[in-house]
């Protein structure tokens, strides 16, 4: 610097700045309990940082749950609904008391941007789910993401492979493998005090068949409101309409949807993991009729069957009361479950003495806590498989999607498990896979 410009420094200011900068490192500093991680909190340092992927209800809901847990910061959301991801992000800014938590319309930019960010909650639609799970784990993120998994055996194959490659830590959320009365239920046929299990039940509840068609076509908002593209991602393009996006509308549409694996993707996967399936090569599915009950046979003898609940989800059938039930029959008894209970039901009030026992036996064998989100985060941190890993993910996926199939086509199918194909049966095996729109491919 030169002539007026130029600054020049006093000795009275370098002895005042000089004291200044000596009373400063004198003061105390004051750090939060909370950031050393004392008084029950987490320090930073251990937090799991989380983002969420589709924040609609059951976003939403999955959110305040997973925000009850000390050990996670959350601090991005991404919804293509501008009103949705504004909740989410009001939700997790009241619960940090700031205005920090980053807001996406593409999930995509969160993922890309995002290194922070170690887990994923995706509870997109349907559509989205093994699309986004493989984006995810590619970026290096861990995942839990909901139910359906994925709309066909070649998307959950990918969710798979991809876990595998990536070393990625994923759980499907079939939250019930994780609840009290279902673990009971599963451990009573696991275990053998039924006897040797020869049919189990499965809730795959009662729809009014899937629709082909679509809506007609509506003004589509502004992207900034509505980014009515990446809503359908990897679907086929249909126009924009209202009722797709608001309530759940899209949930009737084979576009978007699956019929079977809807609710089977909870029930099938309780059914399967109180029966030891190593030694089952082949499934035979009966075709019923539209909407029947569908009887299927394990090539171990077991029986398994589909049930479709006549009327409401809620009204008594003769295997449980309540939704997303599950029943094992064997010689020495049964005993089922289903969402309500306070207890499972049993064929005898002796079966429900060790109700306690059985319980404390799973959580002591498995190191698992009855609490699903809790058993993901655990193992992000563990690095172990969790209760809903990707194979058994894809195994009762694949059972859903083969009943699917059998009902479009109106034939019995058999299914070879261990090749994931139809046995003699091309056009079936056409079936296990749905074109997916670019760019939103695998």
């Amino acid at each position: 610097m030169n002539g007026a410009n130029k600054m020049t420094l006093t000795r009275r200011d370098f002895l005042q700045r000089t004291a200044i900068a000596a009373g400063a490192v004198g003061l105390p500093c004051i750090i939060p309990s909370s950031a050393l991680g004392r008084g029950g909190s987490v320090a930073p340092s251990e937090r799991i940082v989380m983002g969420g992927i589709g924040m609609g209800g059951r976003g939403s809901y999955d959110l305040g749950w997973i925000l009850t847990e000390p050990d996670v910061q959350w601090v991005a959301v991404c919804d293509p609904v501008k009103g949705r991801r504004e909740a989410a992000k009001n939700v997790v800014d009241k619960k940090y008391g700031n205005t920090d938590c980053a807001a996406y319309s593409d999930m995509r930019q969160l993922l890309s941007e995002r290194t922070d960010v170690d887990a994923v909650l995706i509870a997109t639609g349907d559509r989205w789910h093994a699309l986004a799970s493989v984006l995810a784990m590619r970026a290096g993120k861990d995942v839990y993401c909901e139910k359906p998994a994925c709309l066909t055996m070649a998307e959950g194959q990918m969710v798979v492979e991809t876990a595998r490659r990536y070393g990625r830590v994923y759980q499907t959320g079939a939250q019930r493998l994780s609840e009290a009365n279902h673990v009971f239920a599963i451990e009573m046929a696991r275990t053998g005090r039924l006897g040797k299990v020869h049919t189990v039940y499965a809730d795959v509840r009662w729809r009014d068949g899937m629709r082909h068609d679509w809506l007609p076509a509506e003004p589509e908002p502004p992207k900034s409101e509505v980014d009515w593209d990446c809503w359908l991602g990897p679907c086929p393009w249909r126009p924009y309409n209202s009722a797709y996006v608001n309530g759940g509308g899209w949930y009737h549409f084979y576009d978007f949807a699956t019929d079977v694996a809807m609710w089977g993707a909870h029930t099938v996967a309780q059914a399967l993991a109180g029966l030891d399936m190593s030694d089952v090569d082949t499934i035979e599915f009966e075709y019923a009729g539209p909407d029947a009950t569908m009887v299927t046979h394990l090539s171990n003898g077991v029986k398994l069957v589909l049930f479709r609940v006549p009327g409401s989800v809620w009204e008594p059938c003769e295997y449980w009361h309540g939704a997303c039930g599950e029943r094992f029959d064997g010689p020495e008894g049964w005993a089922a479950a289903a969402d309500g209970y306070s207890r499972p039901d049993v064929s005898s009030p002796s079966l429900l003495r060790e109700y306690r026992k059985v319980l404390a036996e799973y959580v002591a064998r498995t190191q698992r806590p009855l609490n699903h989100v809790r058993d993901f985060l655990d193992c992000v941190r563990s690095r172990r498989p969790t209760v809903a890993n990707p194979e058994v993910m894809y195994r009762s996926m694949i059972i859903c999607l083969a009943a699917d199939i059998c009902e479009q086509l109106k034939r019995n199918l058999k299914f070879d498990l261990r090749k994931a194909e139809f046995i003699g049966d091309p056009q079936a095996n056409r079936m296990r896979s749905r074109a997916m729109r670019p760019p939103y491919t695998f």
